[in-house]
């Protein structure tokens, strides 16, 4: 049975001249942590088995952190997209000793003859990565051209909770887990958590597109729409495009204006700063002012956590989250417009990027808004005041009717 997790130590001939593990040396490792997944399956002979050879086309590494002599990193990898002739595999490196990301690769590897000329993927390839499962309850949904990772539970009317920037579904951990009697559905964002994150292809659009199309899959004909910041975003964007699928809204720490021009620049800036510094120097820049004082003080690892999660986030995916949200459409002349849909707006009571004053704005736009404040909290009520979060939640969706 082939092993998921490979760990590799780092050894001082692997090192440059200040004793960190250098860039060849990682992507030599990361090559040998995936032979190694075949020798303990299948057997590296597993491809000439199938009279195929190997070619990367394509492969995008970010350092997230360096590696040291003696350090043991635990290699884990996972196919994130299968084509007719290439598949896509994602890498990260993690050291062993306090599970802290050190590099992720992701790779688009053809399939090719002894002429050199592309074949199709082998029919045993699935089974074989199948042995490399997604994280807790994630499975992928192929939807309009790209794999998305999605958590889906329970049984009843559905609720779509869609992450804001740069997060994933984990930050609706709470109420994925206790909201009974609902059908829940947690996507990764493409370009975000374990979804495909391709070079291009980023608008509030094409987010909605994935999203319904997701929904379509699943046999969901009505949601009741849950976004947080982004999300919001996306929420309005699907409300624009099929009204007649959502049942309510509830957006969460968000805005409906379009980005002003001081706004847009700061985004450009911090594309630049993406560009430069990879994920983890948009996680410095944003971490100071997610958290709520109160939250930053009584749960001190809720920051750590925000962090690694942001810093895992592929530039890719950041890169399009911020253009799409950089060109999206005012929505504050849609709210009036939502005439029998319910909606309540939540907002932390501490929350800089998205103050109450501006949810009290949407709600008094809104035929049939209601407002909810969270206590305590900055920007990512779910996850620094979970339990509140998910009263208020319930409280809101047992005010809905029940489809017949």
């Amino acid at each position: 049975m082939a092993s998921p997790e490979i760990d590799l130590t780092v050894y001082p001939d692997e090192c440059d001249a200040y004793g960190h593990l250098n860039q060849a040396s990682f992507l030599a490792m990361f090559e040998r942590a995936r032979w190694e997944v075949l020798a303990r399956g299948p057997g590296m002979d597993f491809y000439s088995r199938q009279g195929v050879s190997l070619v990367v086309r394509k492969s995008v590494v970010e350092y997230h952190a360096p590696g040291f002599p003696g350090d043991v990193l635990r290699f884990s990898q996972l196919l994130v997209h299968l084509g007719r002739t290439s598949f896509t595999l994602r890498q990260t490196a993690r050291r062993l000793r306090d599970d802290a990301l050190r590099a992720t690769a992701e790779l688009v590897i053809v399939c090719i003859n002894q002429q050199g000329a592309p074949v199709p993927v082998p029919e045993s390839l699935p089974p074989v990565m199948a042995e490399l499962p997604l994280p807790g309850n994630l499975r992928r949904v192929a939807v309009n051209g790209v794999n998305l990772a999605v958590d889906v539970r329970g049984q009843g009317p559905a609720i779509l909770f869609i992450h804001g920037y740069p997060f994933n579904h984990t930050i609706w951990e709470h109420p994925v887990a206790n909201l009974e009697g609902w059908m829940r559905i947690a996507p990764d964002l493409r370009g975000m958590g374990q979804s495909d994150a391709p070079d291009l292809g980023y608008s509030m659009s094409t987010y909605a597109e994935d999203l319904l199309a997701l929904l379509t899959t699943l046999g969901v004909d009505r949601v009741v729409l849950c976004g947080l910041s982004m999300g919001g975003y996306i929420a309005f964007e699907i409300l624009r495009r099929a009204r007649e699928r959502v049942r309510a809204l509830v957006l969460m720490d968000t805005v409906a204006e379009a980005d002003t021009p001081e706004v847009r620049k700061a985004r450009d800036g911090a594309a630049a700063q993406a560009r430069e510094g990879g994920a983890e120097a948009i996680a410095n820049s944003m971490l100071p002012r997610l958290l709520s004082e109160r939250s930053r003080g009584e749960k001190p690892q809720l920051s750590d956590r925000v962090y690694r999660m942001m810093a895992a986030t592929p530039v890719a995916g950041i890169l399009g989250a911020i253009g799409a949200m950089r060109e999206r459409p005012d929505s504050f002349p849609l709210l009036p417009t939502l005439t029998g849909i319910p909606a309540v707006v939540m907002v932390g009571d501490d929350d800089e990027i998205t103050p109450v004053d501006r949810a009290q704005a949407m709600v008094e736009a809104l035929p049939n808004g209601s407002l909810s404040i969270v206590a305590g909290s900055g920007h990512i009520p779910a996850m620094e005041r979970p339990e509140i979060t998910t009263a208020l939640l319930s409280r809101f969706l047992s005010t809905l009717p029940r489809p017949g």
